[in-house]
């Protein structure tokens, strides 16, 4: 039985809706260019699972899936991964697990065997559980004493104390120790099903070969059954400063303000607004405010964060702890800048041909484009986003800007986290 194929254009590439003969769907482009086959794969379903009194399963059940599945333990997995040269990944987050195939043509069938094995009967062997439980416990014992991981995860429990997105995804020492190989199962079960996956192939494969593929892999899992719902979260303790005591020359600092979701008809010009305010790298108003004009900081920044239920705008410094209050004065003069004076018309007009013109450049490999694709359709944003993106960028005005600011600056508070011995505060 032939594919269903659904073909709408959008640039920089042709992308087609496939929906296989048992109803797997997915985003595919055609490409011979290389005999290469990119697939990028995403579950709904994160770390924002994970039980309360254990986080870290999702993430450790991500780390698995490729440590032995089927008939092949750990070993003998990787090694039939390696002869043919088959990159396999998977990755877990918030409201994700996630993953990502790359394969010559000539290996597709051994390699599309192999994901179905990996997500479908992974072993979880007690001795990989072991290995990879004490690789992580070693990294976040380590991570201990990071004032940026520091800073981080205090953020978190901070914004979001008593949601899921304020525990930490990777789980703590003491919650990774407790996982047990039921909690892993348990997990699996939960959240590896067809009907909760979002996929998307780039390649040198057509249509009815790639549905022959998806059917054996994503085909052979069990139905989804309902997530329990993550309840929406806004950013807590805007305007409180926390201070996490580490005796350190220079200060790490996070801060954030309420944000405007991927899915929200006003994030593109939230995302034009970001750019100018701490998004723009070199160009950025806080990298030249804070870096260029006063030598607080060598880095500072800020993007959109946009979760499942919750969003915000994140950002990011470090300064002397003596100049810490200094540098968030600045942050905060140039957020109240932006918002009662918007940027200048060449300003916006800058940001808005560079958000445009760099966009291609997130195209350049398979690979990149497989898992673009994929974000775009868990974002449910439409197959044709890639083609309207650039437009919906060029179309933003400075009233778009203006609403923007307003919904993200707010009266100009932040939720601020300071690792570090700051003084003046």
């Amino acid at each position: 039985m032939t594919a269903s194929v659904e073909t709408l254009s959008s640039s920089p590439t042709t992308v087609k809706a496939l929906t296989t003969a048992k109803s797997v769907e997915a985003w595919h482009v055609e490409s011979d260019v290389v005999p290469l086959i990119a697939a990028s794969f995403i579950f709904e379903g994160g770390s924002a699972h994970d039980p309360k009194t254990k986080p870290g399963v999702a993430q450790m059940l991500a780390r698995l899936l490729d440590e032995g599945a089927g008939d092949y333990d750990s070993d003998a997995f990787q090694e039939r991964l390696a002869a043919r040269a088959i990159e396999l990944s998977f990755n877990a987050g918030n409201d994700a697990i996630g993953g990502s195939l790359k394969t010559l043509v000539k290996h597709a069938d051994e390699a599309f065997e192999l994901l179905r094995l990996a997500l479908a009967e992974p072993r979880f062997d007690q001795d990989a559980i072991e290995r990879v439980r004490a690789q992580t416990i070693a990294g976040l014992r380590y991570q201990q004493n990071d004032p940026g991981v520091m800073a981080t995860r205090r953020f978190f429990e901070e914004g979001f104390a008593g949601h899921p997105y304020g525990s930490p995804t990777s789980g703590t020492p003491e919650s990774v120790a407790a996982i047990t190989r039921d909690d892993l199962v348990a997990m699996h079960r939960s959240l590896i099903a067809r009907g909760r996956v979002k996929i998307a192939v780039v390649g040198a494969i057509s249509a009815d070969g790639l549905s022959v593929l998806l059917d054996k892999v994503f085909g052979s899992l069990p139905e989804a059954k309902p997530l329990a719902a993550v309840e929406t979260a806004a950013l807590q303790k805007i305007g409180s400063r926390i201070v996490v005591d580490l005796d350190v020359p220079q200060s790490v600092i996070r801060f954030g303000t309420p944000g405007i979701a991927w899915r929200d008809p006003g994030f593109i010009p939230a995302y034009v607004l970001n750019h100018i305010f701490g998004g723009g790298s070199f160009t950025s108003r806080l990298f030249q405010e804070v870096r260029e004009k006063r030598g607080l900081a060598y880095s500072v920044g800020t993007s959109l964060v946009s979760y499942r239920a919750a969003s915000m705008t994140w950002g990011y410094t470090a300064t002397k702890n003596e100049r810490v209050t200094e540098c968030l004065d600045v942050i905060a003069g140039e957020m109240a800048r932006l918002k009662e004076e918007g940027p200048s018309d060449e300003e916006l007009q800058k940001a808005k041909d560079y958000l445009i013109g760099s966009y291609a450049l997130g195209f350049d490999t398979s690979t990149k484009i497989a898992h673009t694709l994929a974000q775009i359709a868990f974002e449910g944003l439409g197959i044709d986003y890639i083609g309207r993106r650039n437009a919906l960028v060029a179309a933003v005005t400075q009233n778009d800007i203006r609403t923007a600011a307003e919904r993200i600056f707010g009266d100009g508070r932040m939720l601020t986290v300071i690792a570090g011995r700051p003084t003046g505060l």
